[in-house]
């Protein structure tokens, strides 16, 4: 592991840069509680304004809310949640963006969460297959990631045998990154941020090499580096330019396995809308933003809105859930922007774009061998092969797509099964500039547009087949979502899923700040500490604790009486009375719609 080519003086640098921005997210901008209020006289209709209503802005939103602050929630879709609003097609519930979430055990960061913001007792999770929760497909190999940490230790000694011990380092490296990552915020004073380099030697000795580089070091077998890393797919960057500090981070979130919730990403999200609600917030849909106003004499303060029918509303504080983009190049507008920013914005790259295929089915998925985990099917060829072909391959060519996510929601939460038909989402990578020519700004779609999308409808039925053989034959409804939709409903940038893309030049120190150069505007979301569901919400609740001068961990502490409620999705032995029935309703329901039909 010779790292002498790297300057070591130019690395320590960095390393202490790096950490101080982490440990920086976590503090408060000042300990004053609320700002006066400094806005436009007689004007100001609220405290704070939220520009969208993903996870990050609804979590900003609840913290600004308990607080005391007014706050309004602007959405310009018919649903709030982003990308982790459900929807329905045929009577059959669909969630986008929202396929797993990790650390929600007792005591876990994401459980303390949702406990700290109140929403905890409104929840309910369900765990995913302890066994597999990630079923991975390389070729003709099959491996499934456990639930527990030592078992994967375990189980990939058993299938690497000579890999044995570099297995063990590895992965205990990326548990020890992780753990020294998380505990950077805790390094308060001047004595202990003097001694936060020793502290955390091995996340700065590793954090500013890529995936491919550090695992390069500890395992040799090209079949095990794939395995290890497949869930490159959380996070869409090649082995080659991710972060080995991210992609730790990844794997520690999943290392006790994953949850769902029961109701989809739509519970969630209703459950964080519930609690603005009681604390007298407003949330409004079909609430577009045209522009953020600024200080007529200042121009560099927000002070407001323009909706796109032309409504001003004002705040003394305005918080963008949308994308970075968005947020600068047309909500504030570029000529507002210093140079500086400029630049930035026109160096950023934003993260990859999907096509995502979501598919009803009457197929008995257990029987052919399916469960509540995820399958990860990917080509038998070099690490970074299938990432490289996404931006190089004409997309319509070939028979399937060899690269897939691919999970059955109902089975996740067996709740939403009606006794016969599986709700499947599948996902791959694509290039947007395919659909850059159907660019039009509307939702109904050229005959070109829609004759190609049904074509890459039936490769992406192709590729769910290899995984699933019959399924085909069993489809009772299918949609494709493209790039275009993607941009249509949640409004980011060429149809991003992840916020900026996640490399080494746009995290940490690197990524977008909470607070902006614009005074009294702020950012929350994927691409300003973590994306991910869970990400995002903890951005959304570090942004409001800029906003009222306090900590994020006091906005974090699990409150009183808030508990989750978590079961096994494939044991159904110890559900509570009320879950039961209502599975039993949802069967009968489905039952009698179908007697009814057929008379």
């Amino acid at each position: 592991m010779d790292c002498k080519f790297i300057n070591i003086e130019l690395q320590n640098e960095i390393h202490m840069k790096l950490a101080l921005s982490l440990s920086n997210m976590q503090e408060s901008v000042s300990s004053n509680g609320l700002k006066e209020n400094n806005g436009i006289q007689g004007q100001n209709n609220y405290d704070t304004i939220v520009i969208g209503s993903g996870a990050g802005g609804l979590a900003c939103a609840i913290s600004l809310s308990q607080r005391g602050q007014k706050v309004l929630v602007l959405e310009q879709h018919d649903v709030p949640g982003g990308w982790c609003h459900s929807f329905y097609l045929n009577g059959h519930r669909f969630t986008p963006g929202v396929h797993y979430v990790g650390l929600l055990g007792e005591g876990e960061t994401t459980s303390d969460l949702y406990k700290g913001l109140g929403i905890a007792n409104e929840l309910v999770f369900f765990r995913m297959n302890p066994e597999g929760y990630e079923h991975i497909r390389i070729g003709d190999t099959r491996f499934d990631y456990p639930a527990n940490f030592d078992e994967l230790v375990a189980r990939l000694s058993a299938r690497f045998p000579k890999e044995k011990k570099n297995i063990s380092d590895y992965l205990n490296m990326t548990q020890r990154v992780s753990r020294e990552l998380y505990s950077i915020p805790y390094f308060k004073g001047f004595w202990q941020k003097l001694i936060m380099p020793y502290k955390t030697r091995y996340f700065g000795k590793y954090s500013l090499f890529s995936l491919s580089r550090v695992i390069g070091w500890f395992i040799k077998d090209p079949l095990l580096k794939k395995i290890l890393n497949i869930q490159c797919g959380d996070h869409g960057v090649a082995p080659n330019r991710v972060p080995f500090l991210l992609h730790s981070a990844l794997m520690y979130h999943y290392y006790k396995g994953g949850y769902y919730p029961m109701g989809g990403g739509g519970a969630l999200i209703k459950s964080m809308t519930n609690e603005i609600k009681r604390n007298h917030g407003e949330i409004r849909t079909s609430s577009g933003v045209a522009k953020i106003i600024l200080d007529g004499n200042k121009k560099k303060k927000a002070v407001g809105v323009i909706l796109k029918d032309g409504q001003k509303i004002y705040a003394e504080n305005i918080v963008s859930n949308a994308d970075v983009g968005i947020t600068y190049n047309k909500l504030v507008g570029r000529e507002n922007l210093s140079s500086r920013l400029q630049r930035k914005l026109a160096k950023t790259k934003y993260s990859c774009t999907s096509l995502m295929l979501f598919l009803t089915v009457d197929m008995d998925l257990k029987k052919a061998g399916v469960d509540s985990g995820n399958i990860w099917q990917m080509p038998n060829r070099g690490a970074n092969d299938f990432y490289e072909e996404i931006f190089a391959e004409n997309i319509e060519e070939g028979h399937a797509f060899e690269g897939m996510f691919i999970s059955c929601t109902t089975l996740k939460d067996p709740s939403s099964f009606d006794g016969k038909h599986h709700s499947i989402e599948a996902i791959t990578f694509v290039d947007y500039k395919t659909f850059e020519q159907f660019e039009n700004g509307e939702k109904e779609r050229s005959p070109s547009y829609l004759k190609m999308k049904e074509r890459l409808t039936k490769k992406m039925v192709n590729g769910v087949e290899k995984a699933i053989p019959g399924v085909r034959n069993h489809i009772v409804h299918q949609e494709l979502g493209t790039p275009l939709t993607n941009k249509y409903y949640i409004n980011t940038t060429r149809g991003n899923v992840y916020g900026t893309e996640k490399s080494l030049f746009h995290i940490g120190p690197f990524a977008y700040r909470a607070i902006s150069e614009i005074e009294n505007l702020y950012l929350c979301g994927a691409s300003i500490i973590s994306h991910g569901v869970a990400g995002a919400s903890h951005s959304g609740v570090d942004t409001a604790a800029r906003i009222l001068g306090c900590s994020s961990d006091e906005l974090k502490a699990p409150k009183e009486g808030q508990e989750l409620r978590i079961y096994e999705a494939e044991d159904s032995s110890e559900y509570p009375d009320w879950l039961i029935k209502k599975m039993e309703v949802k069967k009968a329901r489905a039952e009698a719609k179908a007697e009814k039909s057929s008379i």
